[in-house]
């Protein structure tokens, strides 16, 4: 790795991490508007599932995260029996929790979507769906480990090209199955999860494939005693970070509609555009994990840093210039829905605000679930987001939507000033270097 150039290994691993995750992008806007030929007790349903999948996947996130920070250092350490343990254990994690979630979504779907909502027809919406999809969890899971060891293998490309069959199976088997296409029977919402537990099958068994294929050897390497102190300092706080993260997103959520069914139309229609210029540089954080867990694993702690500026730098030049584009093609972006001008107008003028704090928010992902993280320092990162979130982000949105009620443009722009709050105190603690730290083998 010391003799690539440093932009090809960051592009290498960057561009198809970003790929993929603009590809995912698209093909949930095509699933939404499959799903929403339906009618809203179908659309309501599925969203609801998702938020109880949203929290397995915020768990196994953290744990993949976790995952990513041993193999990079104990690839950059060259100790391959640390770095097959680190997968392992990681993997065997993930599978425990994604059984304790598919035992839960089996055993009780119905009476864990009542706590959602208590509307019969789409409590029974919802849990048909979810007895279902709780399936996709364990494969779910191993895709997580497996892809983070390939990248961590400088293999970004083999993950993004399983991501790529299983999106088009899940997209061809949702026409064919919520529709009844190919003589298939009409089934709905049921053929949706179908759709998704299959491509998800599809997902691991593609992962598995390449991974058994590229796997390096360590037959005759033995490992240590394990530290579980150490792993369970990086994962736990993880598990908050993440777990008050989504939280606040649902704070967030909730301040957006209860500001009228205007201001909640607008804000959905902003996903689309939010999902994917977040995607096109979300690989960056991914590369600063890897790249900089290796040079820390190596104790090059000054090309570490280094190399962490320079990525701060490429999503810096990035981010301005998708920010410029979103400026520029929100009006003509929100001609494609049929909505009032009402609505349009609310839609743009929360794009421009999102325009405007984007570098904030791109270098945010690039410091917090990159570079920070990267020493397994995770208690920094946790830190950050809960002063972030909790002190300035929900305070700010409760002020600007009920008591000063402003609208909702206004609203969006003054609690994302967290943004701004966050990269600031990140900065200071990057600049600051305690979290450089090598991990003990």
């Amino acid at each position: 790795m010391k003799n690539q150039p440093f932009l090809r290994s960051a592009c290498a691993l960057a561009v198809p991490v970003a790929l993929q995750s603009m590809l995912q992008a698209s093909f949930g806007a095509v699933d939404q508007v499959m799903i929403g030929q339906l009618g809203g007790v179908e659309v309501a349903a599925v969203g609801l599932a998702g938020k109880f999948t949203g929290i397995f996947n915020v768990v196994v996130s953290a744990v993949g995260a976790v995952a990513g920070i041993m193999i990079s250092q104990y690839m950059g350490q060259k100790n391959a029996a640390e770095t097959r343990r680190s997968m392992v254990l990681n993997l065997r994690v993930c599978l425990i929790l994604a059984a304790l979630f598919t035992l839960a979504g089996v055993a009780a779907p119905y009476k864990i979507m009542g706590l959602y909502i208590k509307d019969r027809a789409t409590v029974e919406a919802a849990g048909r769906y979810l007895l279902i999809v709780s399936g996709a969890f364990l494969p779910s899971a191993g895709v997580t480990i497996l892809s983070t060891h390939l990248r961590c293998m400088e293999k970004a490309s083999l993950p993004l090209y399983a991501g790529i069959a299983s999106a088009a199976v899940h997209t061809g088997l949702n026409w064919i199955l919520i529709f009844g296409k190919l003589g298939a029977p009409t089934i709905g919402v049921t053929g949706a999860a179908i759709a998704t537990l299959i491509s998800q099958l599809v997902y691991f068994a593609v992962i598995l494939v390449m991974y058994l294929k590229y796997r390096e050897k360590a037959e005759n390497a033995t490992a240590g005693p394990f530290d579980w102190k150490q792993y369970l300092s990086m994962l736990l706080p993880l598990l908050v970070s993440e777990f008050m993260w989504v939280l606040g997103e649902n704070v967030y959520a909730g301040i957006y509609g209860h500001l009228g069914t205007d201001a909640s139309a607008a804000m959905t229609l902003t996903n689309p555009v939010q999902s994917l210029a977040i995607g096109a540089l979300c690989g960056l954080s991914q590369a600063a994990a890897i790249l900089i867990g290796k040079r820390l694993g190596d104790g090059d702690r000054e090309t570490a840093y280094r190399e962490a500026r320079k990525l701060l730098f490429y999503g810096l030049v990035g981010s301005l210039i998708l920010s410029v584009v979103i400026f520029y093609i929100s009006p003509q972006y929100v001609r494609i829905f049929k909505v009032e001008a009402g609505i349009r107008d609310l839609t743009v003028q929360i794009l421009t605000a999102y325009a405007a704090i984007m570098p904030f928010k791109v270098l945010n992902m690039i410091m917090g679930s990159g570079i920070l993280r990267s020493g397994g320092k995770t208690t920094y990162v946790m830190a950050i987001d809960l002063v972030g979130t909790w002190l300035f982000g929900v305070p700010l949105g409760l002020l600007s939507a009920f008591v000063f009620r402003w609208p909702i443009p206004m609203v969006y722009l003054t609690l994302s000033l967290e943004e701004c709050v966050r990269f600031a105190v990140s900065l200071v603690v990057f600049s600051r270097r305690g979290w450089m730290n090598q991990l003990k083998a």
